[in-house]
């Protein structure tokens, strides 16, 4: 249960990040960004798995591209659930997909770097 904690304290953080460095995407608040990351993990827990396979002969024909139409549909999604999260158009919500997956990683290597020096 702590992993999932931290997951989604990291998770918040990165989409925080994004969120300022992105136009058209907004989050309010801490709040509205934790809740954020707790959808985004559900979604992408339970809903993304079966969007994967329902899609596979699509993805195929794209080679892999439309798994990128699966992610912009799971982040408009979480912004129509998660109050005081605005993602304004299918372009923001693609480029913080893939932002709030670089800076997830940046973060966690972050982490794990100070926590294997010590």
């Amino acid at each position: 249960m702590g992993k999932f904690i931290g997951k989604l304290l990291v998770t918040a953080l990165a989409a925080l990040i994004v969120s300022y460095l992105l136009p058209g995407v907004k989050i309010d608040s801490g709040t509205s960004a934790m809740l954020v990351a707790l959808v985004l993990a559900l979604l992408n827990g339970f809903v993304k798995p079966f969007l994967v396979v329902l899609t596979i002969p699509i993805t195929l024909l794209t080679m892999g591209l439309f798994l990128l139409v699966i992610n912009i549909v799971i982040v408009k999604w979480t912004a129509s659930i998660v109050p005081g999260f605005t993602v304004v158009n299918w372009w923001a919500a693609l480029w913080f997909s893939l932002l709030l997956t670089f800076v997830t990683a940046l973060i966690e290597s972050l982490i794990n770097r100070t926590q294997s020096n010590e």
